[in-house]
């Protein structure tokens, strides 16, 4: 308050110098949030250049898995032929009941495993109070929801699938540790994700009856020698095969919803790199135009 009792010229240099305090703490100001559009400008584009990189490994990998899919697709229909031939119907609301879900390990390929273990969930939703089941995960990452839904009833899962291709051998294995569990089901019903198209996949199932379904239908006397040894032979062989045949569907599901992703997670990217380009230019040109407000207002206050 004491410069207020001296001449105005005084007066307009003390307000001048406020004004160029403002000016400065504003300058500041924006060269700081300057600094951090920078920053987070540069590092989306460092994620698109991640997201377009695995978007290309991933549509390699998808023509890899497509063609082994065309070769192992008859199969599907082929492990059906004995249960359509025969007759054989598994029980709906069988004593003892296996679910299987067939994923894998690898992430950042959109809602493909929730979708797969909510249609585990659907499954169990379905069964009838106080039902005997147990689900079994080929693949790690629809542990975490059904283990959180029904602790209980989850006893194994099987991990480090989805790394490398599909393996008659790594099938075998699975279906050998399910089979030679405590519990003996009565059915065993395998979900995967079926795939369609590029764009588009559906979560199917299959059954594998125990050997005490098949054995005894009429329509077995046909063939010779069909014993209890030979059924479960053909189970243990079915069972891996279908294993096999859904890890393989599987596989290309995933890396088609894989690629798909991170198309969208790159178009994102680019789209917010166009927005924080265009917010940083408009800070920029602020910062400009604040510092020669004050060169004019220094420049005028010393006249």
């Amino acid at each position: 308050f004491f410069f207020v009792f001296f001449g105005s010229k005084k007066k307009m240099f003390i307000s001048s110098l406020t004004r160029n305090n403002v000016f400065a703490s504003s300058s500041v100001r924006n060269m700081a949030t300057l600094k951090q559009i920078a920053i987070r400008l540069k590092s989306v584009q460092n994620i698109q250049k991640i997201t377009t990189s695995m978007k290309m490994v991933s549509a390699a990998k998808f023509k890899r898995a497509e063609t082994v899919l065309k070769t192992i697709r008859p199969i599907g229909p082929s492990l059906r032929a004995l249960e359509v031939k025969g007759g054989i119907v598994p029980s709906e609301e069988p004593e003892k009941l296996m679910i299987i879900a067939v994923s894998s390990d690898k992430g950042l390929c959109g809602g493909i495993h929730s979708g797969l273990a909510k249609g585990v969930m659907a499954v169990v939703n379905g069964l009838p109070a106080g039902a005997d089941y147990q689900v079994v995960s080929v693949g790690d990452k629809t542990r975490g929801p059904l283990t959180r839904f029904i602790p209980n009833h989850f006893p194994m899962c099987a991990n480090e699938v989805g790394r490398l291709p599909p393996s008659f051998v790594d099938a075998s294995f699975f279906s050998q540790q399910v089979l030679s569990s405590d519990y003996q089901p009565d059915n065993i019903k395998i979900l995967y994700n079926k795939f369609n198209s590029v764009i588009s996949f559906t979560v199917s199932e299959m059954n594998v009856p125990s050997v005490s379904v098949v054995e005894g239908q009429s329509a077995l006397d046909v063939y010779d020698d069909v014993d209890s040894e030979t059924l479960q032979n053909y189970r243990e062989f079915n069972l891996a095969a279908s294993i096999f045949y859904a890890m393989v569907e599987g596989q290309a599901s995933e890396q088609s919803a894989r690629q798909t992703a991170m198309d969208s997670a790159s178009k994102n990217a680019g789209e917010m790199i166009e927005s924080l380009q265009l917010t940083y230019n408009r800070t920029r040109q602020a910062v400009i135009t604040r510092e020669l407000i004050e060169i004019i207002s220094g420049a005028a206050a010393l006249d």
